[in-house]
């Protein structure tokens, strides 16, 4: 089957020739004819199969009559992070280089201005993440009853990210008579009610089963001690021992692992670069470029790469942790093997992963195959309990030992300093003689008074201990008349 025989128009069909494509994937070729007669669509299949040009090239198609108008969209396209957002925008810009299509593109870290301009110019194609789609909204910058196409891509991964209350709220602002297009690698139970709510009669177009990988990824497992560095000295030896390694992707669970791992293999001299989640929009696309382009071999990421990125020429996954989602395991080791190329995929397993190894494979539904001795389990259970075991042990000694400690410097501070030329032994209490300190000379106090001021004479005390204030006092009588 050609892509002519889809029902393309000429335009695109020169477009799609020239980037090098002569036959459609599956995907492509049962989800193009449903999108072309305006039906709604739910694509269900292994991520590397071609989702992307099964929507993007049937609507260039269909948007060839018409004009966009200012702030009105024509069609919207939702996807979950900026960089798959991005990447439909070079879709389009490389499949509608013989249309002149207004593309815009709408995604957190660029200026809200720059985006404004797009929009008043009128959007044929409209890209967004939800968040930022909707802060246009608010701001009256952006009207939605002109949408005649909608698409949801990676579905699963929106609902992942929470995603789900903006698109029920999005999809009640589009007109009723839209069409809308699903497409997904994995489809949970969870979004079939969104699914029903706002899909109409849908074409099920389902290529593989849901949640598997593609065969042309060799797929292994590696076992390392529960240590990080034992992790990071396996994870070494199995790119050193790659055959045919070109580039790869590394995926940590934790935004903080990606910096830790960046910092080691660029420590032990491997070119690598680093992407996560917290990083600015413009350092996350720079880093990409460099990384399609063989700047950096060895890219170290989170699972923001782990959806619809396409690098064609990835050779090597590394799962450095197992995922926390087994539904993840197929993203991410997607991202090599793509458009039938073959592609390797290697996942470190510790002691602490046999709920997640069990997971994936029951999602995957196949056993993976070991690099030399398998994780035993059950031992490397008892090796945790006894090392938590010594820990509490542990803690619980110099938690007494900070107590004594607590103790002495407690009776130190509050013992009393002693000059150190002297040395003062107390046997007991009643042996310290507590004694006033004597006044040495009679303290005479003139008194203020008027009337006493005349005699010349004022109070004097003898040679006391003590002279109680209410003495001190001057003291005054009452005349009687």
């Amino acid at each position: 089957m050609s892509f002519s025989s889809l029902g393309l128009s000429e335009k695109v069909l020169s477009a799609v020739e020239s980037s090098g494509y002569k036959e459609p994937t599956e995907i492509q070729a049962q989800a193009i004819p449903h999108v072309l007669e305006r039906k709604d669509v739910l694509g269900i299949a292994q991520t590397g199969t071609g989702k992307t040009a099964s929507f993007t090239l049937p609507m260039i198609t269909l948007l060839e009559k018409g004009r966009a108008r200012a702030r009105m969209p024509r069609t919207l396209i939702l996807e979950p992070t900026r960089e798959l957002a991005a990447q439909v925008e070079e879709n389009f810009q490389r499949y509608g280089i013989n249309h002149k299509l207004n593309v815009a593109l709408l995604i957190g870290g660029v200026s809200f201005a720059e985006q404004d301009r797009k929009l008043e110019k009128g959007a044929d194609v409209l890209i967004a993440t939800p968040g930022r789609l909707l802060d246009h909204f608010e701001r009256g910058k952006l009207l939605l009853q002109g949408v005649e196409i909608l698409v949801i891509d990676e579905a699963d991964r929106m609902l992942d990210m929470g995603f789900i209350p903006d698109i029920e709220r999005i999809c009640k602002l589009i007109p009723f008579t839209r069409q809308t297009l699903f497409f997904s690698a994995t489809m949970p139970n969870e979004i079939q009610r969104l699914v029903d709510t706002f899909l109409h009669n849908p074409e099920r177009v389902e290529v593989a089963k849901a949640s598997s990988a593609a065969d042309t990824v060799t797929q292994r497992l590696a076992g390392t001690g529960f240590e990080d560095y034992e992790k990071r000295a396996t994870l070494r030896e199995l790119i050193d021992n790659a055959e045919d390694l070109q580039n790869a992707i590394i995926f940590c669970n934790r935004k903080r692992d990606v910096a830790t791992l960046f910092r080691s293999l660029d420590k032990h001299g491997y070119s690598v670069g680093a992407l996560h989640g917290d990083m600015d929009q413009m350092s996350r696309m720079a880093m990409l470029e460099s990384f399609k382009t063989g700047n950096i071999k060895i890219l170290v990421a989170s699972d923001v790469a782990a959806r619809g990125l396409d690098i064609p020429s990835v050779s090597h996954v590394f799962n450095f942790d197992l995922p926390i989602h087994a539904e993840d395991y197929v993203h991410r080791i997607g991202r090599t093997g793509r458009a039938g190329r073959e592609g390797a995929a290697f996942s470190i397993v510790t002691g602490d992963d046999e709920k997640a190894l069990d997971a994936i494979q029951k999602t995957i539904n196949r056993t993976l195959e070991w690099i030399g001795e398998p994780v035993d389990f059950e031992a490397a259970a008892e090796e945790k309990k006894a090392r938590k075991k010594n820990r509490r042990g542990e803690k619980s000694k110099s938690v007494k030992e900070g107590r004594r400690g607590k103790k002495d410097s407690s009776a130190k501070k509050d013992s009393p300093k002693l000059n150190t030329d002297e040395s003062v032994e107390f046997s007991s209490a009643s042996e310290i003689d507590f004694q006033p300190i004597p006044i040495s000379q009679p303290v005479q106090r003139r008194s203020s008074n008027r009337r006493n001021s005349g005699n010349g004479e004022g109070l004097t005390f003898k040679e006391s201990g003590h002279i109680p204030a209410f003495l001190l006092r001057d003291t005054k009588r009452k005349v009687a008349s």
